[in-house]
């Protein structure tokens, strides 16, 4: 089943909540609690929800995922390996700081004082960038690692060590690093990652960057530098960079939005998109259709110019990637199961991997961008 759908374009709300439809739906699906990067994006989700409609039984389902599954009474974190370093467990950081700023309780502060302070022994590049992952990914970065790690980095800093401009200046190297060595400056847009050793068999000889632009890893990031932005300093030099790095990005993706879709390729190199085994993937086109959303509000991007393509984008969404269940509930389809630079990087290795429904990074970027069509 497939819907119409009212745009919030000149400030009226949708016709329906698709924002707490999705969080009622997954509800009853069910959601492994755990701490992984999935569950942490879906678990925005449902803060998205909660602040439309300061409904308590979404605080009290999300609560009764974080406590004891993740944050034990203690203040430790369930199964936590302080001696393994991989950025994509640090994102559950950013959701364990949302209890902390609503109880205030000490718990949630020691948790996310574990993840700061493995952060503080992550390996790093010689250029200071985070590696991905030890000892799998040595000397790479990734963009999802971006969305993993410096988005919880600078929440933190913001909240607790606000002036350290040392932090401040740390983490604008890691998205720094990321243009430097990712950016298509024909294009526009960013592949996957790069490796600063240059020994990775799909890094280029001379750049070390990898060969093209996975769609969900540039959400990733488009995501994380719309969290940061606005936690720095205003002073501070690299909150300038990182919104010139947004609102180029932003720019890049409208001429890689698809004319006849209005969402975006799995690969969007070029000449992949429209190619054999290429398709129009779930939750990359959510992200960026998130991203366009939330950077017209935060007046990073001109509605004139951004919210014509971005409604555009969401009906597309709501058309091909939204489905009924007999029983009422709501199915979110077409993600990606995984884009991995542990690969060979090629074109025939990305196209190759599964769809999973349901997915929780592709159902957590829905519900974002679905809050940002209806909080008007």
């Amino acid at each position: 089943m497939r819907f119409s759908f009212l745009a919030c374009a000149t400030g009226a709300a949708a016709s329906t909540s698709y924002l707490t439809w999705t969080a009622d739906s997954f509800i009853q699906h069910g959601v492994k609690a755990t701490s992984g990067y999935g569950e942490a994006t879906l678990y925005e989700g449902y803060e998205a929800a909660y602040a439309l409609t300061k409904n308590e039984t979404y605080a009290e389902w999300y609560r009764g995922q974080i406590d004891g599954p993740v944050v034990l009474e203690n203040g430790t974190i369930q199964n936590w390996n302080y001696s393994f370093y991989s950025l994509d467990d640090y994102r559950i950081g950013n959701n364990i700081l949302w209890w902390y700023e609503r109880t205030h309780e000490a718990k949630y502060r020691q948790a996310a004082d574990i993840i700061r302070e493995q952060l503080n022994r992550h390996p790093r590049t010689p250029t200071g960038g985070f590696w991905h992952r030890q000892p799998q990914y040595p000397n790479q970065m990734w963009l999802d690692g971006i969305f993993m790690a410096d988005s919880f980095y600078a929440k933190w800093t913001s909240l607790f060590d606000e002036k350290n401009w040392t932090a401040w200046d740390d983490i604008a190297r890691q998205y720094d690093n990321i243009e430097a060595h990712t950016r298509n400056r024909t294009s526009g847009l960013l592949v996957h990652g790069y490796d600063e050793s240059k020994k990775a068999v799909w890094a280029d000889p001379v750049t070390g960057a990898a060969p093209l632009v996975w769609s969900r890893a540039v959400g990733w990031y488009f995501m994380s530098l719309l969290e940061v932005i606005p936690l720095f300093p205003k002073t501070h030099p690299g909150r300038h960079r990182l919104t010139e790095y947004f609102t180029t990005l932003a720019k890049a993706l409208r001429k890689a939005q698809d004319e006849e879709s209005s969402d975006w390729w799995l690969i969007m190199s070029e000449p992949y998109p429209g190619a054999t085994g290429n398709y129009i993937e779930s939750s990359a086109s959510a992200m960026f259709t998130f991203g366009w959303l939330k950077g017209i509000r935060l007046g990073f991007l001109h509605e004139d110019e951004y919210l014509e393509p971005a409604n555009r984008a969401y009906r597309s969404l709501l058309e091909r990637f939204v489905k009924v269940n007999e029983d009422g509930s709501l199915n979110w389809e077409g993600t990606v199961e995984v884009g991995s630079l542990g690969s060979n990087g090629t074109y025939e290795y990305y196209i190759s991997i599964p769809l999973e429904e349901n997915d929780h990074r592709g159902t957590g970027a829905f519900m974002l961008a679905s809050y940002e069509i209806e909080r008007c």
